[in-house]
């Protein structure tokens, strides 16, 4: 009985709303490992990277230099879909959060996983109809991305991102320097430089779980093909499953506004 209550309390501290490090550092970790992934499995199913933009807007600025204009406004849409799911993920929050609602970080998981879903349920059509099915799927990604980045800025207050490793790497590389730093001169008026070896700790384990999601994502989607999507859809709806009852619990009590 303790365990289950100490198991149950985990999982709520992933998606509920009273956060703290520990809840924040796991849900980090957990998505950082759908987003490598999905983004592997993407990459196989499609030929594209969607987790982050740079690549895109870079292709974007060889594609006007060259002025080949459908990929200029493909870029222009896999940007603006980013760019959605992001801000999708701030309307979700604001509202339930206004509404009082125990799920305000659960919503945007749930609509992740459902997009997951229709990706995943969709991919045997690829080949009938890949003339439109590829781009859609593009755009697809890019929106799941920007929603699932957006969740986990608003949730660790910028402190963690999932969907790309550049910042993760530079950060990393940034208290390695300084946990390797000689401090020879030890006066009063120059501070110790100190590595906070806690945050290395949290990076070193976004970099493990974002290059395991790909690793992982990319066998599945080798064995199992689009339905290798799944099971992450199901993670997403199991780590959101508890706020959501509390939720539907709170209005059969007529709590909620």
């Amino acid at each position: 009985m303790q365990d289950s209550r100490v198991f149950l309390d985990l999982m709520r501290s992933m998606a509920g709303p009273q956060r703290t490090p520990s809840g924040n550092r796991r849900l980090g970790v957990l998505l950082a490992f759908v987003a490598g992934a999905a983004n592997a499995g993407g990459f196989l199913a499609i030929g594209h990277y969607t987790s982050h933009m740079t690549g895109i807007i870079s292709a974007m600025a060889d594609a006007l230099a060259l002025w080949q204009v459908p990929l200029v406004l493909g870029g222009f849409a896999a940007l603006g879909f980013f760019v959605g799911g992001a801000a999708t993920a701030a309307i979700c929050i604001n509202w339930a959060r206004r509404q009082r609602l125990y799920s305000e970080y659960a919503l945007p998981l749930v609509i992740e996983a459902a997009l997951l879903l229709a990706f995943g349920l969709l991919g045997g059509l690829i080949d009938a109809v890949r003339w439109w099915y590829t781009p859609l799927t593009v755009l697809l990604l890019c929106y799941t991305m920007g929603l699932q980045n957006a969740l986990i800025t608003k949730v660790s207050r910028a402190e963690i991102r999932t969907t790309h490793v550049t910042g993760i790497v530079t950060d990393l590389g940034i208290e390695f320097g300084k946990w390797v730093y000689w401090n020879r001169n030890r006066q009063a008026e120059y501070p110790l430089v100190r590595a906070d070896r806690q945050r290395m700790r949290l990076l070193g384990a976004l970099l493990a779980a974002f290059f395991g999601g790909g690793v992982a994502g990319a066998l599945a989607f080798s064995h199992m093909g689009f339905s290798a999507t799944l099971p992450l859809a199901a993670l997403l709806l199991a780590v959101a499953l508890l706020p959501l009852l509390d939720d539907a619990r709170r209005l059969r009590r007529g709590g909620v506004s």
